[in-house]
């Protein structure tokens, strides 16, 4: 399908768009893709907040040059960019998980304005989720805070137990 050059400037700052929003931006070959196939794999994209879009390579090439990122190479054959807007350790495993069949591998891709390659990305797919990260992180913040704690509240804990078993030993007299 031809494009007017009005439409190719529009699809190129759509991907110069794209690019700039997310934080990362995964490619990956296809072939013998089934519309059902592409759906689905849009769905789960669009669950962790991110975009699947097949594009022209030559457009993406020269988005890629307007927006100062290196082209590293990998918009060759066909291409088909997962855009990860909000978690990008989540797309990559929706990514990593596409290219275990026969119609799709990862080519390679950007982070943060840097070129990464397929073994980063699914080094990337196997971090765990967001929300556990988070409480790992949490967890890893407070112990020291509560073992602080507990080594202050000690001392006083041990006078305590003092007294009472001294308080039982000796019964106070009754005054009457």
């Amino acid at each position: 399908m031809a494009f007017t050059k009005q439409e190719k400037k529009d699809l190129v700052a759509g991907y110069e768009k794209w690019l700039k929003d997310s934080k990362a931006a995964y490619v990956m070959s296809y072939h013998k893709m089934s519309v059902k196939t592409i759906q689905n794999l849009r769905a789960e994209a669009r669950e962790v907040g991110g975009e699947l879009h097949v594009v022209k390579n030559t457009l993406m090439n020269i988005a890629l040059e307007n927006i100062g990122l290196e082209n590293s190479g990998v918009f060759d054959k066909s291409s088909i960019v997962a855009f990860a807007f909000e978690d990008a350790p989540s797309m990559a495993k929706i990514i990593d998980k596409a290219s275990s069949t026969d119609i799709f591998e990862i080519k390679g891709g950007y982070m943060d304005g840097a070129p990464i390659v397929t073994d980063q990305i699914k080094a990337l797919a196997k971090l765990p989720p967001m929300p556990q990260m988070r409480a790992q992180l949490l967890a890893l913040i407070q112990t020291p805070a509560s073992q602080l704690v507990r080594t202050i509240a000690e001392p006083a804990r041990q006078v305590a137990a003092v007294v009472k078993a001294y308080s039982e030993k000796n019964p106070a007299p009754v005054a009457g």
